[in-house]
Order: structure tokens, then C-alpha cells, then sequence
């Protein structure tokens, strides 16, 4: 059990039988009245975010989390099969549990969050950045940096990606695997 004030951001509870993740907290001493939490919680399972409030000393259930490093093998239909770096356990996990699977390759290393008490997989998250190949793109021609202009261009891993017209087929591009944007070139 933890007390409502020592939420901190990454405390995970449960709340209504549903996890939560504090993404965002503030201790609130008003003028008149009492003292309070107000927190921004993060389901989960479907990665609502929930604003919610809390009396001090409130007594809360925490979750016990454990983050561990896994490999991504293969896929298998819409199931994701890791491996745990530490026992080398092979695990499948569904393809939605996964956040930035899009853009997913054979090798890469996730952060796989965990349940202690049941030993569950509460989700996986790919890292912010990611470094993927383009596949396809039409060509840019010299000269086109003075612009912002976007075009479409398809990675490795099948996902359109919007990037500067200067990148060409067969260049390497860092992308942020929350929201699939372009975030620069990279040099091979």
C-alpha cells in the first residue's frame, strides 16, 4: 500500500481494479481547505489518460512494476515473439501491447513492463528513436534544403514516413517511433 502523497511520476496503482501509470503529479495546498494531490494517471491498457485528485494520506494500492530488456525475434501472425536478455526465455506478446511496433525490426531491444506479483506483461515500449533504411522514395534534387517540404518515403520495416525532400532510396533516418516523424539523417 502507498499513501497518496508519494506518488511520484512512474508510480504505478491500481485504481477501480484497472493499472495506472503517474505520468504527471502536483501537491496542492490551497488557501482554505485541505491539502491535496492532483495526479494525471495513464491506463494501461488502452493509454487513456485520466486526471484525477486525491486527499493526502489517502491510502492507495501500488503495483509492483519490473522493467526488463527483451529482443525482438520474430513476428508470428499478430502475436510478437521477444527474448528476455537475462535467461534468454523466448515470450509472445501481442502485437497491441507494443507501443511503436511499426517500426520494429529483427534485433531490436524493447523494454518489456511487467507485473511482479503475477509476473504479467502489463506492456512493451520500443526506445523514443529508431535508425531504419529507406526503401523507396522518389528522388530529391540538389538544392531542395531551403524549403519544409515534406515527402513520402516507405522503410524498411513497411511504414510511410514523411522526410525532408533530400533524402534518397538507400539513406539511413532516425525516427521517432511515438509518432513516426522524421527526426534527421544519419550518417552511415
Amino acid at each position: 500500500m502507498i499513501k497518496s502523497q508519494d506518488i511520484k511520476i512512474g508510480t504505478c496503482i491500481r485504481l477501480d481494479g484497472k493499472l495506472f501509470f503517474c505520468i504527471d503529479f502536483l501537491h496542492v495546498k490551497p488557501g482554505k481547505g485541505n491539502t491535496f494531490m492532483r495526479t494525471k494517471l495513464k491506463s494501461v491498457v488502452d493509454g487513456r489518460v485520466l486526471d484525477r485528485r486525491f486527499n493526502i494520506g489517502e491510502v492507495l494500492e501500488d503495483v509492483r512494476v519490473e522493467r526488463r530488456s527483451f529482443q525482438f525475434s520474430y513476428a508470428e501472425g499478430d502475436m510478437m515473439h521477444l527474448l528476455n536478455q537475462e535467461t534468454w526465455d523466448d515470450v509472445a506478446i501481442s502485437k497491441d501491447m507494443i507501443t511503436g511496433v511499426d517500426f520494429m525490426k529483427e534485433g531490436d531491444v524493447l523494454e518489456v513492463v511487467k507485473d511482479a506479483s503475477t509476473d504479467t506483461i502489463l506492456f512493451a515500449e520500443m526506445p523514443v528513436k529508431t535508425i531504419l533504411k529507406v526503401v523507396y522514395t522518389e528522388p530529391g534534387l540538389k538544392g531542395d534544403t531551403a524549403t519544409n517540404t515534406l515527402k513520402p518515403a516507405k522503410v524498411e520495416t513497411g511504414v510511410e514516413v514523411k522526410v525532408p525532400l533530400f533524402i534518397n532510396e538507400g539513406e539511413l533516418i532516425e525516427v521517432d517511433t511515438r509518432d513516426g516523424s522524421y527526426v534527421n539523417r544519419v550518417k552511415a
